[in-house]
């Protein structure tokens, strides 16, 4: 299967560049996979898909402001970086840009939000094969206990402005957002609020959490001519006791699992694999890269967002749309795709909403 077969064309203005006036304000588009037919809702409408007994799966990893700006203390050049990956204390995986004038030993002296120098201290101690740089940390305090005050929030790439505003603070995080460590948000989870949670409760819905924090690789295109080819990027998960018990129960006894976001599909879907297809506490890393034909073990509905023209994601939920067949479930989203641009949905992080049952 070629990378092209997953691609869209989109009007920019379709774009979402703010969050909804409300968090629950947001369009939602139903696709039956099953019929292929489509229906046009809104956001709040979900609360009326739930049946009682039914699971809801949500990502509660929390988005770390991970981009910081330095200059060399030696030249006094300017860098941005972008966390990427903490090692161990005072230790992370980042972009910098330009990476090219920070080879091994480059000093870097972060800088306040306002530009200030700041004591604190980054060296590259190692470049890998993708050009990310290893910085080790050094200054008053955990780098990580600081990011706070010193970082931004890492907007999406295609939200075109030069850096957050108050609303990004509170609106690119999800209500329920808890262990930090997202460089990208589980955009998904970000239509809900506390109220409409409740109300999914009030329906006999058993709500469980799981943790994946999303990398910066989830906006990586994909280069490869083939889709097979592509090499997905690690990211950290947590599947803790509760969740496990819910889900496996749930399944046992015929009843359905949500997961909200393709994180928390991904996360389900990974540890399902290593243990003959149930869920399992589980604490580590994957790679997982789901694309047609697939099999699913564990989710049996996924809202997600409108993701990129030729994403991992969008092959993803091409995959979900029609498990175990090459074609169809890429047909069937790219039909649903092209009405949504019709309807004139809103794309992306801070876009409208899909449910696939």
């Amino acid at each position: 299967m070629r990378t092209a077969d997953f691609h869209f064309d989109l009007p920019p203005e379709l774009i979402a560049q703010q969050p909804a006036s409300r968090r629950d304000g947001s369009r939602l588009q139903i696709l039956d996979r099953r019929t292929g037919e489509i229906q046009h809702r809104i956001f709040p409408d979900l609360a009326e898909v739930f049946r009682p007994g039914d699971v809801l799966v949500l990502n509660n990893s929390r988005v770390i402001p991970a981009r910081l700006q330095g200059s060399n203390k030696i030249t006094g050049g300017k860098f941005e970086i972008l966390l990427l990956e903490e090692n161990a204390p005072n230790d992370w995986w980042a972009m910098l840009r330009p990476g090219k004038r920070a080879p091994i030993g480059t000093q870097i002296q972060l800088q306040e939000k306002n530009g200030a120098a700041t004591k604190f201290l980054a060296t590259v101690a190692e470049v890998n094969a993708e050009g990310h740089r290893r910085l080790q940390f050094s200054g008053p305090e955990n780098i990580f206990s600081a990011l706070e005050n010193l970082g931004v929030l890492p907007l999406p790439p295609y939200i075109a402005r030069p850096s957050e505003t108050a609303a990004d603070r509170e609106r690119y995080q999800t209500v329920f957002a808890q262990p930090a460590g997202s460089v990208a948000a589980p955009t998904a989870g970000l239509h809900f609020t506390p109220e409409m949670l409740a109300a999914i409760r009030a329906r006999g819905v058993e709500i469980c959490f799981v943790t994946l924090h999303v990398g910066a690789g989830t906006f990586l295109p994909v280069k490869t001519e083939t889709v097979a080819e592509h090499t997905m990027h690690h990211e950290r998960l947590v599947v803790g006791e509760a969740t496990a018990r819910a889900v496996n129960t749930a399944k046992e006894s015929g009843r359905r699992v949500f997961a909200v976001g393709t994180t928390a599909l991904r996360t389900l879907e990974s540890v399902a694999r290593l243990h003959g297809g149930k869920l399992n506490v589980y604490a580590g890393k994957t790679d997982i890269f789901i694309f047609p034909p697939a099999t699913f073990h564990i989710v049996d509905a996924l809202l997600t967002n409108f993701h990129l023209s030729e994403s991992t994601l969008l092959m993803l939920v091409s995959a979900f749309a029609a498990p175990g067949e090459k074609t169809l479930g890429r047909e069937l989203i790219l039909r649903a795709y092209a009405e949504a641009i019709r309807e004139r949905y809103r794309f992306f992080s801070y876009g409208d909403a899909m449910l696939i049952l």
